[in-house]
């Protein structure tokens, strides 16, 4: 996995440079934290990059550190980052006095064609347990914040136009930071240290409740009055993290009646979404390796089988036995559970066959005609994005595994790839997902 270039054997407390090229998904995970820290921890000094490519990184000290800091990259990254290419070699000494974090570079486009671009986005991550935390605690600056989100979770796939990652590349550019929290960005011991999305209600993004006429309803607290709009049997639409929901009460067998009605949608089973693992328990049976997955960073939904004692209307998912599950993923979704209720239809916005609707303009066109009311903001979505839907199933003949089955490989997954071992001599091969699928596969030797 790795590459070095040849070098004379040097004395351990000898100084020596590496220049370390990093490729996969390596921006927008902490990375480049990561390897700040890891080299203060070293005493190393030199640089860290994003580029068009990955990560470069140079790092200068002794060679046992270096050597060091180099074992510890490959093999403890950050939980959110995944490594594909690594390689190192060896340079003149500089004599360099810091470790620093250069800005992010692009890399030359050749003369009549274009530049190289090897580096991935990540996928879009759940809501951390210590965002949740801040945004409930009153003297937080994040309390009930809905874009709250740190290096380790929140919007990414779903907010970047181009690589490298970084916030003029996200549609955060137009959202200047705040005091504190260009602070809190700037600071390398602080867990937004270089985290792209970092927002709060003084700087960032803010939410608006309009009706289906586009009228804004009159009101502060937008929260409590989407609680009475759904407490009322209404539908609201909202704008979530890869496009709009359609929610209403799943207790309420009339409003998902209409739910239904209104999106021309027949038999096929609504999702919905619980407060919590306790409350998804409470309508469905659910086994370890289920739990772990509605409460895993992707934040699937899961198919589950219902409990027959769940009392809820059969109209959300007619004829089946099962139950499409997820978990609260973004803070706007946490915030909504504070109200009276314990589970809602979280349905996908659109009508059937037709796109998933992520633009406030076509929101309003479109699921006008769908909700009661829409609850959107002002961050763009740049890349459309659905729920992932994922199934546990037991192979034949072997009742001790367990697989997880994607019936939808989607948000906290893409645009991550599935790497599959080629021959290298083997053809170039293209596999594209049947009719309306746009999932696809590209081998290449």
């Amino acid at each position: 996995m790795g590459r070095v270039a040849k070098r004379q054997s040097k004395p351990d407390g000898e100084i020596v440079r590496y220049r370390i090229k990093v490729k996969g998904v390596v921006q927008g995970v902490g990375f480049r934290p990561f390897i700040y820290q890891l080299a203060l921890t070293r005493q190393l000094k030199g640089s860290v990059l994003n580029s068009s490519q990955g990560v470069i990184i140079e790092a200068e000290g002794e060679k046992e550190k270096v050597l060091s800091f180099i074992r510890d990259i490959r093999t403890n990254p950050p939980p959110l980052s995944c490594i594909t290419a690594f390689e190192w070699e060896e340079l003149p000494a500089l004599g360099a006095n810091s470790f620093v974090i250069l800005k992010s570079e692009e890399l030359a486009v050749p003369a009549g064609g274009q530049a190289e671009r090897e580096a991935l986005i990540p996928p879009d991550v759940a809501i951390c347990p210590d965002c949740a935390r801040e945004m409930n605690n009153p003297s937080d600056r994040h309390y009930k914040y809905p874009f709250t989100n740190c290096t380790n979770c929140g919007p990414r796939f779903t907010i970047t136009a181009e690589v490298p990652y970084d916030r003029i590349n996200t549609s955060m550019a137009s959202f200047a930071m705040c005091p504190a929290c260009a602070a809190e960005y700037h600071n390398p011991c602080d867990r937004r240290f270089h985290a792209q999305p970092v927002a709060c209600p003084v700087c960032g993004p803010q939410v608006e409740l309009v009706t289906n006429r586009g009228e804004v309803v009159a009101t502060s607290d937008w929260l409590k009055n989407c609680w009475n709009i759904l407490q009322q049997g209404k539908i609201l639409a909202l704008k979530s993290l890869g496009g709009f929901h359609l929610a209403c009460l799943a207790r309420d067998r009339r409003a998902v009646q209409i739910l239904r009605q209104r999106k021309g949608r027949q038999a096929k089973p609504f999702a919905v979404m619980c407060r919590d693992l306790s409350a998804a328990k409470k309508y469905c049976t659910v086994s370890d390796t289920e739990a772990a997955l509605l409460q895993a960073k992707e934040a699937p939904i899961v198919i589950l089988p219902k409990k027959p004692d769940g009392n809820l209307p059969a109209e959300i998912a007619p004829g089946l036995k099962t139950l499409g599950v997820m978990l609260p993923y973004t803070p706007l979704h946490l915030l909504l559970f504070a109200g009276p209720f314990d589970i809602l239809i979280m349905t996908s916005g659109n009508y059937r066959e037709l796109p998933l609707v992520k633009d406030n303009g076509p929101a309003l066109n479109i699921l006008g005609r769908l909700a009661d009311y829409i609850l959107w903001h002002d961050r763009e979505i740049i890349n459309r994005c659905d729920d992932s839907l994922v199934t546990v199933a037991v192979p034949a003949g072997r009742q001790a595994e367990k697989e997880t089955m994607f019936l939808r490989r989607s948000r906290g997954y893409v645009p991550q790839s599935i790497f599959v071992p080629r021959p290298k001599n083997a053809p170039v091969i293209l596999g594209i997902g049947g009719e309306m699928k746009n999932c696809f596969c590209f081998l290449k030797g």
